[in-house]
């Protein structure tokens, strides 16, 4: 039983923020994809699926990112118990555990055509490589969303096989959302990580970071409006981004703190909401359009 909680401790499954927000770009990029007039059990298939998927594959990402930063962690007040950091697990141990959660996520992803399991498979290295940006550029949060959003493409390329202008601009909007959430989050450790020399755009814009943020967020938004004109979509998904951007604004920026790390937290985690908000958006797009 012990081990059973360390493991659900390695992989965070106790905080499924984490591969919600992994989840939310797939279910945009499929429910964006797909034609609703045909057998609605392909997209609820396709749907689990993904949930899986991001479950398996966040997880594995945790564990790869424990152990690259093992030493850093012990540095962190808020890192320093996680059972890699603390010697609760070894490292070949967390390898293995990652090992077969990959394993896992492939037999997920070998439901889906050829197309998206290339793309998906040409993914891998971000996935990996990212943990190790924060060492080297102020921008990890940069790579970290190429990576979490790449599901979008994946929900897209379920259905199509083929990619177009609608999801890469969604993703690179995406992308942004991802930078605006995750600076926040990132002011959390702020003060640890200006002591170890851990770099990120919570710190690069850490004297006037609203400024930036409301950048981030005003060209997720731009990039919904965009998609919605490109996808053809009825007057009341454009409404409906309304509720989008009262979220943003008096959820996330309007309360945002940077010197509260409980208010970031917050703030970061009400992003699930906002990504269930998109996807109702996208639903009632597609209706009679």
């Amino acid at each position: 039983m012990n081990q059973l909680n360390l493991f659900i401790e390695l992989t965070r499954l106790r905080k499924p923020i984490g591969y919600m927000l992994l989840f939310w770009p797939c279910a945009w990029g499929l429910t964006i994809a797909y034609d609703f007039s045909t057998n609605l059990k392909v997209y609820f298939l396709y749907l689990s699926l993904f949930f899986l998927g991001s479950i398996f594959m966040r997880s594995a990402g945790c564990i790869v990112n424990d152990v690259l930063d093992r030493k850093l962690d012990k540095k962190v007040l808020r890192t320093k118990d996680r059972p890699i950091a603390s010697g609760k697990i070894s490292v070949n141990l967390g390898l293995f555990y990652s090992g077969l959660l990959c394993l896992a996520a492939f037999f997920v992803l070998i439901n889906f055509n050829y197309f998206t399991i290339i793309i998906a498979l040409a993914s891998m290295p971000l996935a990996f490589t990212y943990p190790l940006m924060k060492r080297y550029t102020y921008w990890p949060q940069l790579f970290l969303g190429v990576t979490f959003n790449y599901g979008l493409i994946l929900g897209w390329t379920s259905i199509y096989s083929e990619i177009n202008l609608i999801p890469l601009i969604f993703y690179i909007g995406a992308i942004f959302w991802t930078l605006g959430y995750d600076t926040i989050y990132g002011f959390q450790d702020i003060k640890d990580d200006e002591i170890i020399g851990i770099k990120s755009t919570s710190i690069k814009f850490k004297s006037n970071p609203l400024i930036f943020l409301y950048s981030c967020y005003s060209l997720f938004l731009l990039s919904l409006i965009v998609i919605g004109y490109l996808n053809e979509f009825n007057y009341f998904y454009f409404l409906s981004l309304g509720l989008i951007i009262l979220q943003i604004y008096f959820f996330q920026l309007k309360k945002f703190n940077s010197k509260d790390p409980m208010i970031c937290l917050k703030i970061f985690k009400s992003n699930n909401f906002l990504g269930v908000l998109v996807l109702l958006s996208i639903f009632i797009g597609t209706l009679n359009k």
